[in-house]
């Protein structure tokens, strides 16, 4: 189990940091700075070292959730209720606390965002943790 942890917290990163900097950097830079999401050059380093311990956090909390289902299914539901909360916590957030121009464009961008972040993520999990029986319990 620690070493299938172990790798879905370093497989975070891998898929995370490099979406981010192409979605945020690249093909949108200029709509994200006119969102004011960013005040002056972004910190890779930091971005970086946030998204490994959000892996690392992640990973440790995955085999602990338990839901009726086994593999990507259970990979899924996982990922939807983090990906929901990191939603809430980092677009609504940023919405509710500055006024965002253009804020439904924000929300729209950000959500297919993290959807595309999570739903790699999540069939990652799937992959990692195939194979695993989980009791089916009761949500």
């Amino acid at each position: 189990m620690m070493k299938k942890q172990i790798l879905a917290a370093a497989i975070y990163p891998v898929i995370v940091f490099p979406l981010a900097i192409v979605w945020h950097l690249i093909l949108f830079k200029d709509k994200y700075m006119a969102f004011g999401y960013f005040e002056g050059e972004p910190n890779i380093a930091i971005g970086f070292a946030t998204m490994v311990i959000q892996g690392a956090v992640l990973a440790t909390v995955y085999p602990m959730f338990k839901v009726r289902g086994t593999g990507y299914s259970r990979a899924f539901q996982f990922a939807g209720l983090l990906g929901l909360f990191f939603w809430t916590s980092h677009v609504l957030a940023l919405v509710a606390r500055q006024n965002v121009p253009n804020a439904s464009t924000f929300v729209l961008m950000e959500t297919f965002y993290l959807g595309v972040q999570f739903g790699l993520f999540a069939l990652a999990l799937g992959f990692i943790f195939r194979g695993e029986i989980r009791v089916n319990v009761a949500v």
